[in-house]
């Protein structure tokens, strides 16, 4: 059943037989780019993967390999946002994808990015308790264990989603513009300098350096991972005014502003540092130095420790967008009642706020139960429960993504011929389609590589296979919902505004 906009959240009931929305309208262009920077958390992709790139990746190459990387995911993202002008639904990849290719197709992958955004959280939760914990020790002498960092990141996310998107967006403004901003200090000292100590020099930018160093497609793969969460623009469609405009503007914005960042940042501080000092410092016990060296050279130390608390607040933000995406997954599928009793539960918002508070309240226990999990296990907040995770969910959001492409192509074709373009609709999900593939095929050789010292364990081995189960579950409780309640396997992924005329 289609959604009317104008209907408020606290007129709707399920016995009523219409649908629990969204709060309407209490987000714009900016906050929705907002929403969808904070997943890519610039500050933790950018102190966390460019040394580990610059050391054991593409090397020096590793600014080139996010240049390849925004360009794939422009293309990508050039038949994403057609879609969205035509499809407006929080289940975003759910809906797209049961639009495109299938309900069948459509829950199982509406499951996957479920899963993926739900195990973000944790991941998120992991670094940032890490990283509070480390400043606080080296700046204050306090030592106080992850675990209270971790409950009280449980407790902001939670209240975030609860209280509606409106409020958390303008919590995730003030972290991001914080972060931005620090980082951008460095990198425009640096050039404003003239360069390093080997003054400027554009090896790094060159796009054939990308393919070239230690191991080039463990380096492409973390530039890859660096974008997770730019497409969380869709799911916020419900919530946006004017959707159809918002969201795709949103999704160009969130690619290109952050590759662009992305780049600039990671060249300067390489430029910064000197090239052979660049990787020297990337491989030493300190890796960060190669963002804290330039910066107290060119900005000062202040600057050095301010950084160190932004990555702090950084993590925070990410694991807060990944919050409000897994919340609102959970959201889309309840809603539609996969299971009867998830209308009633995870498809109900707040009468007031009109935010997915029941789906939220389930994300944050399921989050502290595989922090419990992990932390039983022993496991180390970062080394452990963040990489293995991140690596988890990047898997399933990656093959997502890649069935998406292939959803487009066959949406235009069956359902919209008249907006069909050579490139929009068939070249760019064609192209964007194969090279997710093909990064999902870098992260698989690359995994072991990739978890450092969880290289061999159990979770990281098992990755592949759990992401084909999730899968598989919904391929097979799709199949067992036609045969058995064809109504219900009617709904799957077809709940979008009213005004997309597609029901």
């Amino acid at each position: 059943m289609a959604v009317d906009e104008g209907v408020a959240p606290a007129a709707e009931t399920d016995d009523s037989g219409t649908v629990h929305r969204l709060k309407p309208n209490a987000v714009g262009l900016l906050g929705v780019v907002f929403m969808a920077v904070a997943t890519a958390a610039p500050i933790t992709a950018m102190t966390g993967n460019v040394p580990f790139m610059v050391s054991s990746g593409n090397g020096v190459g590793a600014p080139a390999g996010y240049l390849v990387a925004m360009v794939v995911l422009a293309i990508f993202a050039v038949g994403f946002t057609s879609m969205a002008k035509h499809i407006t639904s929080t289940g975003a990849f759910y809906g797209f994808i049961s639009y495109g290719l299938g309900r069948t197709v459509g829950l199982a992958s509406g499951l996957l990015a479920t899963f993926a955004y739900v195990v973000f959280e944790p991941a998120l939760i992991g670094i940032f308790s890490t990283f509070a914990t480390t400043t606080l020790k080296d700046q204050t002498g306090l030592h106080i264990p992850w675990w209270a960092f971790a409950i009280l990141m449980l407790a902001i996310n939670a209240a975030g989603t609860w209280f509606g998107i409106d409020v958390a967006e303008k919590l995730l403004v003030v972290l991001l513009a914080t972060e931005v901003t620090v980082l951008a200090a460095m990198a425009i000292s640096v050039a404003l300098h003239g360069g390093g100590p080997d003054g400027f020099t554009f090896d790094p930018v060159n796009p054939v350096n990308a393919f070239h160093g230690t191991s080039a497609g463990l380096g492409l793969f973390f530039a890859f991972w660096s974008w997770v969460g730019f497409e969380s623009t869709a799911m916020y469609g419900e919530e946006s005014r004017d959707p159809k405009k918002i969201i795709p503007k949103a999704t160009m914005i969130s690619v290109l502003g952050v590759g662009v960042f992305y780049v600039f940042v990671s060249w300067m501080a390489i430029t910064g540092n000197g090239e052979a000092a660049a990787v020297k410092a990337a491989s030493s016990a300190n890796p960060l130095a190669l963002f804290f060296n330039p910066t107290e050279h060119y900005v000062g130390h202040w600057a050095v420790v301010v950084m160190q608390w932004l990555m702090i607040t950084g993590s925070l933000a990410c694991g807060m967008a990944f919050h409000n995406c897994a919340a609102r997954y959970m959201y889309a599928l309840g809603r539609e009642g996969v299971l009867p009793s998830l209308k009633h539960t995870l498809g109900r918002t707040h009468a007031k706020n009109g935010s997915p508070h029941i789906a939220g309240l389930v994300q944050t226990i399921v989050t502290a139960v595989l922090l419990g999990a992990f932390w039983a296990a022993g496991k180390d907040p970062y080394s452990g429960t963040y990489v293995l995770l991140a690596i988890l969910g990047t898997m399933a959001i990656l093959v997502v993504q890649a069935v998406c492409s292939f959803a487009v192509l066959a949406y235009f074709r069956t359902n919209h011929p008249e907006s069909r373009h050579w490139f929009r609709t068939f070249a760019a999900p064609l192209v964007g389609g194969v090279a997710m593939l093909a990064v999902v095929a870098l992260l698989v050789s690359n995994m072991g590589a990739a978890a450092g010292p969880e290289s061999s364990s159990l979770v990281l081995k098992a990755t592949p296979w759990i992401v084909a189960l999730v899968a598989l579950s919904g391929i097979g409780y799709a199949q067992y919902l036609k045969r058995r309640d064809p109504s219900r396997y009617a709904l799957l992924g077809r709940t979008v505004l009213e005004e997309t005329k597609e029901r």
